[in-house]
C-alpha cells in the first residue's frame, strides 16, 4: 500500500498534488503497462501491496508529523547506533526503477548511476517503469536526509550519511531481457564502488538464470553484500524468489509496528536472514512528496541502511562478518533461529553496531560458489531443466525445492577420485561391495562342505 502522505506546498502541481498520487498496473511478465492492466509478472520490481495509491491529505506535513512517524529509527535502534555510525564512507548501489536525485531529502548523496533498461538517462536519475516513485522511496529509507542536511523535518534514512548509485532497471520495457540487465546492473555496481547492493525486486520463481551465477559470485568475491527483499503475499509472492533464494544473499521478511510478522507485507522462506519494518512506512518520492507505503521493498533499504551502518564502524570487517554481525545480533523471536518468518530474528541497530561478535571463516547465509559447483552439474545434462529464458517466459513456480545453501569449504571447483577412500565412497561403494564379498565367501565355504558331507555319507 502506498499513499500521498503529505505534498509540500511548494511542490504541489497543477491538478492540486492528485497526479502523482495516481497508481499504475504492473505486466507481471515485467512489461510496463497503463494503469488498470493486468497479466503475470516472472521479475517484478514493484514489491508494493496496492496497484492504486490514494492521498491522505493535500496539507503540509509538519516536521514532528512525518518524523514521528519514522517508528523504526527509535523502535530499532537506530537514533542509538548513530552516535557510533551514521553510514559515512559507504556506498550502497540501489537496483531498482531509478533515484530522482533532485529530490530534496536526497540532494548530494545520489552520486553515480547508469541505465540498463534502455529507457532511462545515463546516470539512472530518470525514473523508469510503472511505478517510477518505487527507486526514490527506496533510497529515502535508506539514505535521506531530510530537505536540507542536518534539518529536523522530511525523511531521514537509517544510513544517513551513506552514498548512493543509481542503477535503473526496466522489466520488459527495454530490448535486453530483464535479467541479463540484472546480471549486467550488479557487475557494474560492483566495478563502480558499490559496498553494499540494496535489491527490492524479486524473479518471483524459486530458480535464476545462470548469467546470475556470474554476476552475483562477482560481487560476492569482491567484498560486496547483497541485500533483497523477500516479496509480499499481499502481491502473490507466498514463498521468497529469485535473488532471496541465493545463497549469500540477506533476504529480508517484514513485520509491522508490532513486531510481528506481516501477512502482506512480506513473506517466507528457509533463506531468511532478519525481518525488519514492513508496514506504515513514510518514504520521499519524485517531486517532494512524501508518501506511506508497505512491503518488504521498504524493509529491504532499513536492511542494507543497517549493513551500512555496521561497515562504517568496523571497517576491518570483510562481507562475511558483517553479514555475521548483523543477524547475530539480531532479537530473537521465539521461534527457531533461523525460522521461515523471521530469519535470525528481528533487526537491533544498536546491537549490530557496538555488541561484541565472535569472528566467523563462512558466510552464515551460504555459499553461492559451492551452491553452483554441486547444482550446476546436473543442468548440463541432456535431459536438464528448461532454460532460464523458458522459464522467465513461463515460470514454474511449483518447479523444485527452495535452493539450500550448502556449507563452504574445501575441494570448491575440483573433482574427487571416485576411487580414493573417502567418507562417500566408503558408504556407496566398498562397504556394499566388502558385505557382497564376505556373503559370497561364506557361501561358497557352505556349499563345499555341504558337498564334502554328501560325499562322505554316500560311501557309507
Amino acid at each position: 500500500m502506498r499513499r500521498l502522505f503529505s505534498p509540500r506546498v511548494s511542490a504541489a502541481s497543477a491538478d492540486g498534488g492528485r497526479g502523482t498520487g495516481r497508481g499504475t498496473g504492473r505486466n507481471r511478465r515485467g512489461k510496463a503497462t497503463p494503469a488498470g492492466r493486468s497479466g503475470v509478472a516472472v521479475l517484478a520490481a514493484i514489491l508494493s501491496l496496492a496497484a492504486a495509491a490514494v492521498m491522505l491529505s493535500a496539507r503540509p506535513a509538519q516536521a514532528d508529523e512525518l518524523r514521528d512517524a519514522q517508528y523504526w529509527l527509535t523502535q530499532y535502534g537506530f537514533t542509538t547506533a548513530w552516535a557510533s555510525s551514521r553510514g559515512a564512507g559507504m556506498t550502497v548501489a540501489v537496483i531498482d526503477s531509478g533515484i530522482d536525485g533532485s529530490v530534496a531529502d536526497l540532494s548530494g548523496t545520489v552520486i553515480g548511476g547508469a541505465d540498463f533498461s534502455g529507457g532511462g538517462s545515463s546516470n539512472g536519475q530518470t525514473p523508469v517503469g510503472d511505478d517510477p516513485s518505487h527507486g526514490t522511496l527506496v533510497a529515502s529509507l535508506l539514505a535521506g536526509h531530510g530537505p536540507g542536511l542536518g534539518n529536523a523535518d522530511g525523511v531521514i534514512g537509517v544510513a544517513p550519511e551513506a552514498k548512493l548509485l543509481s542503477v535503473s532497471v526496466g522489466f520488459g520495457t527495454g530490448a535486453i531481457d530483464s535479467d541479463e540487465q540484472i546480471a549486467k546492473a550488479v557487475r557494474w555496481s560492483v566495478d563502480n564502488g558499490a559496498n553494499i547492493i540494496n535489491m527490492s525486486l524479486t524473479r518471483n520463481t524459486l530458480d535464476w538464470p545462470e548469467s546470475w551465477d556470474s554476476a552475483f559470485l562477482y560481487a560476492m568475491k569482491k567484498d560486496v553484500v547483497i541485500v533483497a527483499a523477500a516479496g509480499n503475499r499481499g502481491s502473490g509472492t507466498t514463498v521468497v524468489g529469485a535473488p532471496a533464494t541465493m545463497p549469500g544473499v540477506v533476504t529480508v521478511a517484514g513485520v509491522g509496528k508490532d513486531s510481528t510478522a506481516s501477512f502482506d507485507a512480506s513473506s517466507q522462506g528457509i533463506t531468511i536472514a532478519v525481518a525488519a519494518p514492513s508496514e506504515s512506512l513514510v518514504g520521499a518520492g519524485p517531486a517532494n512528496r512524501y508518501y506511506e507505503w508497505a512491503g518488504t521493498s521498504g524493509a529491504t533499504p532499513l536492511v542494507a541502511g543497517l549493513v551500512a551502518l555496521i561497515w562504517a564502524k568496523h571497517r576491518q570487517l570483510d562481507a562475511t562478518n558483517v553479514i555475521n554481525r548483523l543477524i547475530q545480533t539480531s532479537t530473537p523471536t521465539g521461534q527457531s533461529r533461523p525460522s521461515p518468518i523471521y530469519g535470525y530474528g528481528l533487526i537491533n541497530a544498536a546491537a549490530a553496531v557496538t555488541a561484541p561478535v565472535v569472528a566467523v571463516t563462512r558466510n552464515p547465509m551460504g555459499s553461492l560458489s559451492e551452491w553452483i559447483r554441486i547444482h550446476r552439474r546436473a543442468s548440463a545434462a541432456p535431459s536438464a531443466a528448461p532454460s532460464a529464458a523458458s522459464t522467465r517466459t513461463q515460470p514454474d513456480k511449483s518447479a523444485g525445492a527452495v535452493p539450500v545453501p550448502e556449507a563452504s569449504g574445501s575441494g570448491v571447483g575440483t573433482e574427487q577420485n571416485p576411487w580414493l577412500p573417502t567418507p562417500q565412497n566408503w558408504r556407496e561403494t566398498w562397504i556394499p561391495l566388502g558385505v557382497l564379498a564376505t556373503f559370497g565367501c561364506g557361501a561358497t565355504i557352505a556349499i563345499r562342505a555341504f558337498r564334502r558331507e554328501a560325499r562322505l555319507a554316500r560311501r557309507k
